[in-house]
């Protein structure tokens, strides 16, 4: 052999491994997904299930998960582009079509299917009644936003008139609600978990109602993306889902304990106990939904919530900014693959 034939050979040999290990890299990588979270939440469970367990890995995509304070920035991240997937309260996506995108924002994959807030008391004195607030000062959220309205439709169905029968203060950043209240502002506050529980372990008062549970199932924060971007990914989104799907599952057939162990690195600051206390609260009230779909009874249930408070211009239908085909291949298949 000559030696221009014997350098080839391990030459050709190098140029092999490199293509393979090269092919492997981009294996590895997956699809980039870019995602942005209206707000990082124990409320959100199912979806750091999904990236903790590896399920969207599973599915061959790279998703790079961003915390995007604020329904309104969010979506403006999702519309300009700088996100391909947001999880948001669903509303926002009526908001935009309320306002006549020609690229409308479509929801595909319910994550939530209750409020996640719950009625807060400074001083809880036995059993609670809905007219204990009156005549008090209630510390509630940004209007406009779900978790607001959701409280004043509580309030309507429990009698109570937020404008005469309370003081109700709803001008503090969601960022800074339960500062306001641990100084001293207001009787009750409206908050999330794990704020609910951290305050209930420090002893500022307790839980006396869920805002969750009174105003019913609503597909209260899906996974949605603008019609273009599905268009052109559906493969993308079909996998997305599908991953979305599983830890749903996940999260339904695991002890609140256990959920906490694969959530625990987004919450790193965060005692274990009150995260665990927080998914215990909401798995007992049926918050996170078991499946991606969103049905007609939720859709309208949630446009009485946006109506009763004086923000939706029609009662705009279901299939107009809901697809549901993504979840319905995702819960089809894994119903499927178990009778396997």
């Amino acid at each position: 052999m000559t030696i221009k034939k014997k350098l080839a050979l391990p030459l050709l040999l190098l140029v092999l491994c490199f293509s393979v290990l090269a092919g492997c890299g981009t294996e590895q990588a997956g699809v980039k997904v870019k995602v942005g979270e209206v707000t990082r939440s124990v409320f959100y469970a199912p979806e750091y299930v999904a990236l903790s367990q590896g399920f969207f890995k599973d599915e061959g995509l790279d998703v790079e998960l961003q915390t995007i304070p604020g329904g309104d920035k969010t979506m403006t991240a999702l519309l300009s582009g700088a996100i391909d997937v947001a999880l948001v309260g669903s509303e926002t996506s009526i908001y935009v079509a309320q306002q006549g995108a020609d690229d409308p924002v479509i929801n595909f994959a319910q994550l939530t299917q209750r409020d996640g807030t719950f009625l807060f008391a400074r001083k809880a004195e036995g059993e609670f009644s809905w007219d204990q607030l009156k005549g008090s000062t209630f510390l509630g959220q940004r209007a406009g936003g779900m978790p607001q309205m959701a409280g004043a439709f509580t309030l309507h169905n429990k009698g109570i008139d937020a404008g005469k029968d309370l003081t109700l203060i709803q001008n503090i950043d969601f960022a800074n609600i339960a500062g306001a209240f641990a100084s001293g502002t207001g009787d009750y506050v409206q908050l999330f978990e794990p704020q609910a529980s951290i305050f209930e372990s420090e002893g500022r008062g307790a839980v006396v109602a869920s805002f969750g549970v009174e105003s019913g199932y609503l597909p209260y924060t899906v996974f949605m993306s603008k019609q273009s971007y599905i268009s052109k990914n559906g493969d993308t989104v079909q996998k997305f889902t599908n991953a979305v799907q599983r830890a749903q599952l996940w999260v339904k057939e695991h002890s609140a304990e256990e959920i906490a162990e694969a959530v625990m690195p987004y919450f790193e600051n965060t005692d274990k106990g009150i995260v665990i206390s927080a998914i215990n609260r909401y798995k007992e009230q049926d918050t996170y939904a078991a499946n991606p779909v969103i049905d007609d009874k939720e859709w309208n249930n949630l446009l009485d919530v946006i109506e009763l408070a004086g923000e939706l211009q029609e009662r705009i239908p279901l299939e107009k900014i809901v697809d549901n085909s993504f979840a319905g291949k995702a819960e089809a298949d894994i119903k499927t693959s178990s009778v396997k």
